[in-house]
């Protein structure tokens, strides 16, 4: 599929077959695509929680005020950002070192960067964190129209109870839901979008 029809024909699922099924080989294929996206100093801390059998998507339509679509779905998925991710970022750049994109004093001067930048500094984490989780989930949603799949980002209610159902860990914190499958209606015609000057400022 072409880019410009991939953009415009991605909408946001209303609700899903309940009959269709997706596979782990399936969502891979998809997954290797998301994993080009782009994330702060590369330290490509999104992770993906995703649930595919109805027991599970059962307790996370439970958790989430009854939104049938999270059942409905083939796979509810949760999009977390890892808040101690930037502690990981010595083993990335030392493959990068390995294969030589960067040089030692490179990486030295990298990984002091990044520890200065995220240690003892919070909130620039968890802004981070959802930028790049956000990025990455665009990129997941786009890349599963291109596989005919449909898709739906949602707010995630319920964290703490999410984070259990889906055994997350304390230090991965969930940014959005995206719940993946097949609609089952067609598609409403696309809402008002603003003209270009309303969204755009050119500033020289």
């Amino acid at each position: 599929m072409e880019f410009v029809e991939l953009a415009k024909s991605r909408r946001s699922a209303i609700n899903f077959q309940s009959d269709v099924k997706i596979t782990v080989s399936e969502l891979q294929e998809i997954f290797e695509i998301v994993k080009t996206h782009p994330s702060s100093y590369n330290l490509q801390t999104t992770h993906y929680y995703v649930a595919t059998s109805e027991e599970k998507k059962a307790q996370v339509k439970a958790a989430s005020f009854n939104q049938h679509k999270t059942l409905s779905a083939s796979a509810t998925i949760i999009v977390c950002g890892d808040r101690e991710g930037y502690k990981k970022a010595p083993d990335l750049y030392e493959s990068m070192k390995l294969l030589g994109i960067i040089v030692e004093c490179e990486y030295k001067e990298t990984i002091e960067t990044i520890k200065n930048l995220y240690e003892n500094n919070p909130t620039l984490i968890e802004e981070d964190n959802i930028r790049n989780a956000c990025l990455s989930a665009m990129l997941f949603m786009l890349a599963a129209k291109d596989k005919g799949w449909d898709t739906c980002p949602m707010h995630v209610k319920n964290v703490d109870l999410i984070k259990n159902i889906y055994n997350i860990p304390e230090n991965h914190e969930p940014v959005l839901m995206i719940t993946i499958g097949k609609s089952d209606e067609k598609i409403r015609p696309r809402g008002y979008r603003k003209p270009i000057g309303e969204f755009v400022h050119f500033v020289d």
